[in-house]
C-alpha cells in the first residue's frame, strides 16, 4: 500500500471516529442516522458538477451498493434497540475485515502476503477484543450478538461491490456522489415512513449533525472508495476499521470516559496489526 493511500486511510477512520463521536450521546438514534445519511446529499450534489459520469459498466455494482449501505443502516440501528452497542458494535467492525479477506483469496483471486493476512488478522481481533470492555458482553446477547455479525456482512458487503463498482466506474468520486444521492433518497422514504418528525427535529436543532457529521462521514468514505481504485480491498477495508480506536482515543481524552486494560490491549493489538500492514510489501 503506498504512503499516501495509507494515510488517506488513516484520515478516513479519524474522521468516521468524529461523526461517530458527535452523534454518541443523541437519544434518538433514527434521528441521528438520519442527519448523517441526509447530510450526505449536499455534499454528493456538489461533487457531480466536478467529475465525470460513471461508466455504465458501474450501475449494476452501484444498484448492489445502495442495497447494502441501507441494509447496514437498518441493521446498525436494530443493534442499538437489541443490545448495548458498545459491546457488540466491535463484533461488526472487527469481523468485517476478516469477511472481506476471505473473499478477496478465496473467491476474487486477490494475492495477499503474510504479513499483509497478519496485519488484517491483528486489527480484526484487536477491534473485536473490545467487546470485553465489559462483563456484561454482547456475546452473552445471542440476538444482539447476531444482529453484530449480520452487520459486519453488510459492511464486508458494501466495501466489496463499491470497491469493485468504483474501479469499474472509471471514477471513484462519480461513482460516490450517485451512491450517496440514492442511498440519502431511500433513507428519506424510510424515515417519512417511520419516524416523519425526525426530518422537522433536525431542521430545528440537528443542523450541526447534518452538515459537520454527514460532512465528516462524507469525506471519510469518500476517501476509502477512492483508496479502494488503488490498494487491495482487503487492506483498506481492515486499515478503515481502525477508526473504533480514534473513537475509544476521542472518548479518554476528550469524553473523560475511563480506560482499562482492555481498551490498552485491544489499541495495542490494533496498533500492531497497522503496524505491521504498513511494512508489508
Amino acid at each position: 500500500m503506498e504512503p499516501i493511500v495509507f494515510f488517506a486511510v488513516l484520515l478516513a477512520a479519524a474522521l468516521h471516529a468524529s461523526w461517530n463521536a458527535l452523534v454518541k450521546g443523541s437519544g434518538d438514534k433514527l434521528q441521528s442516522m438520519a442527519a448523517v445519511v441526509l447530510g450526505h446529499a449536499p455534499y454528493g450534489v456538489l461533487v457531480l458538477f466536478f467529475v465525470p459520469a460513471p461508466a455504465p459498466e458501474s450501475w449494476i455494482y452501484l444498484g448492489f451498493g445502495v442495497a447494502l449501505h441501507v441494509g447496514y443502516q437498518l441493521f446498525l440501528m436494530m443493534s442499538y434497540r437489541i443490545g448495548d452497542l458498545t459491546q457488540v458494535y466491535p463484533i461488526a467492525r472487527g469481523c468485517a475485515p476478516l469477511i472481506v479477506a476471505v473473499v478477496s483469496v478465496v473467491i476474487l483471486g486477490v494475492e495477499l502476503s503474510v504479513m499483509e493476512l497478519g496485519a488484517i488478522l491483528f486489527i480484526g481481533l484487536g477491534i473485536m477484543s473490545l467487546v470485553f470492555v465489559r462483563s456484561s458482553s454482547g456475546l452473552h446477547n445471542p440476538k444482539a450478538a447476531a444482529s453484530a455479525v449480520a452487520t459486519g456482512c453488510f459492511i464486508a458487503g458494501y466495501s466489496l461491490v463499491d470497491g469493485l463498482g468504483a474501479r469499474e466506474a472509471g471514477t471513484a468520486l462519480g461513482f460516490y456522489g450517485w451512491l450517496t444521492l440514492f442511498n440519502s433518497l431511500i433513507f428519506l422514504i424510510f424515515v417519512l415512513i417511520k419516524q416523519p418528525s425526525a426530518l422537522k427535529n433536525i431542521a430545528n436543532g440537528g443542523r450541526k449533525v447534518f452538515f459537520l457529521g454527514g460532512g465528516a462521514s462524507f469525506a471519510a468514505y469518500a476517501l476509502v472508495i477512492w483508496s479502494f481504485t488503488l490498494a487491495p480491498i482487503a487492506l483498506v477495508t481492515a486499515l478503515r476499521e481502525t477508526s473504533i480506536i480514534f473513537a475509544l482515543l476521542i472518548g479518554v481524552f476528550f469524553l473523560k470516559e475511563a480506560l482499562n486494560l482492555v481498551k490498552v490491549f485491544a489499541t495495542f493489538v490494533t496498533v500492531l496489526g497497522v503496524a505491521v500492514l504498513r511494512l508489508a510489501r
